[in-house]
C-alpha cells in the first residue's frame, strides 16, 4: 500500500489564501506522482480549520497518550486521529507578523507521539515568503521527533507589500501574478521537498525503547 502524506493547511482564518495555495501545490505533485497501480504516494489534504482545536486543553501532556493517558475532548481525539492515519506530513504555513501563526503551533503542540519519528517538509507562504516562520515550525516539528526535510519552499507573494498580497489576505485570493511565478519558480523546489519525504519513508528511523 502506497504510503498517505497529508498535505495540511494550518492557517485557519477568515477569509484565507491556505486553501487555494494548497490546491496549487497538489496540482504541482499530482505531475509527480505517479498515477499507476502502484504510486509512490498518497497526498491527501486534511483542512486544520474544520477541527476548531482550542489553545491546548486537555488535563494530561501530549506525550502520555496513548502509553499512559487518553485524551478527553472530541476534538484532540479528532484531531488525534487524522494526524496518526497518515505516515508524513506536509505541512502549508503563514507568516504573521514575522512568525508563525498561532495555529499552526497549536496544531503542532497537541500531539507528541501521532508525529515522532516520521518524515515532514515546510512549505511557507507571505509578503516575504514565510522565511522566519518556516524555520520556527521546523525547530517546533523537530522538537516532537519529526524528521523535517531539508528543502523548505518560501512562496512570497509578487510585489510584496501590494495588491497580490492584499487580495490574499482581504479576500483569500491567490493572485494570476503570484501563481504564476510560484509554478515557474518554485515547482522544483516542492517536488524536491516531496522526494525528500519520500526518501525519508524509505529510510524509516528505528524508535528507542
Amino acid at each position: 500500500m502506497a504510503p498517505s502524506i497529508a498535505l495540511i493547511i494550518t492557517s485557519t482564518r477568515t477569509p484565507r489564501v491556505g486553501p487555494s495555495i494548497a490546491s496549487l501545490i497538489t496540482a504541482i505533485l499530482a505531475k509527480h506522482i505517479p498515477s499507476s497501480s502502484n504510486p509512490s504516494a498518497a497526498l491527501k489534504t486534511v483542512d486544520l480549520a474544520p477541527f476548531r482545536l482550542p489553545v491546548f486543553d486537555e488535563p494530561v501532556v501530549p506525550a502520555n497518550v496513548p502509553a499512559r493517558a487518553s485524551f478527553v475532548h472530541d476534538h484532540s481525539r479528532r484531531w488525534s486521529a487524522e494526524v496518526a492515519s497518515h505516515d508524513a506530513y506536509l505541512l502549508l504555513v503563514p507568516e504573521y507578523n514575522y512568525g508563525m501563526a498561532g495555529s499552526t503551533k497549536n496544531a503542532i503542540d497537541y500531539l507528541k507521539n501521532e508525529w515522532d519519528g516520521k518524515p515532514a517538509a515546510v512549505v511557507s507562504y507571505g509578503i516575504s515568503g514565510g522565511k522566519i516562520a518556516s524555520e520556527q515550525v521546523a525547530t517546533s516539528l523537530q522538537g516532537v521527533g519529526l524528521r523535517v526535510s531539508k528543502t523548505r519552499p518560501q512562496l512570497a507573494f509578487a510585489g510584496g507589500v501590494g495588491p497580490e498580497a492584499f487580495l490574499a489576505v482581504g479576500e483569500g485570493k491567490l493572485g494570476e501574478t503570484s501563481r504564476r511565478e510560484w509554478e515557474e519558480k518554485h515547482a522544483g523546489e516542492i517536488v524536491q521537498a516531496f522526494e525528500e519525504i519520500l526518501e525519508a519513508l524509505a529510510n524509516p528511523v528505528e524508535k528507542k525503547d
